[in-house]
């Protein structure tokens, strides 16, 4: 987890996985990298904290399932989401990544496949997506529009967030 008061944009994921448990960096593996490149986000504005809050689900590594990771544990989002969020005062952006960041912040209980399809009607400051796992390549390939309409729409929601800048 990763926050300050000037924010601008909030990443809310699933749980950490091994790797990043392990180096207790958020998002330090193969799918911070594909979130990253999705965003259009540098490294260093990822891992900006006066940029980029990363809120997880789940704050702990749940443990291995049998079909890949466990969910994240449900007692940490109702437990620490409203005071990490309560902090921070210059949000502009909010990405739900994943199905259970979806569930709980979306209303509208929709599929996550019909939440991303549907960004621009979440409004203006939440983008749905996918989570970045090896598993959104073959999502990608049945879903061509996501590349096509969402990535770019992304990149622009996330460039209006943080004032235009590209430092």
């Amino acid at each position: 987890m990763q926050f300050g008061p000037a924010s601008r944009i909030v990443i809310i994921g699933q749980a950490p996985g091994s790797k990043v448990h392990e180096s207790g960096v958020p998002w330090n593996d193969d799918s911070g990298r594909r979130l990253r490149e999705w965003a259009g986000l540098s490294e260093a504005e990822f891992y900006d904290p006066a940029k980029i809050a990363l809120v997880p689900m789940g704050f702990c590594y749940p443990g291995k399932g049998t079909a890949g990771d466990l969910p994240p544990r449900s007692e940490c989002a109702p437990l620490w989401h409203e005071k990490v969020l309560g902090a921070l005062k210059q949000v502009r952006l909010t990405l739900l990544v994943g199905s259970y960041a979806q569930a709980r912040y979306l209303e509208a209980k929709q599929s996550m496949t019909d939440a991303v399809k549907g960004f621009a009607g979440h409004g203006s400051s939440i983008f749905p997506l996918p989570h970045p796992s090896w598993r959104s390549g073959i999502w990608m390939k049945r879903n061509p529009w996501f590349e096509r309409d969402v990535l770019p729409a992304l990149r622009g929601a996330v460039r209006k967030a943080l004032g235009g800048s590209k430092k």
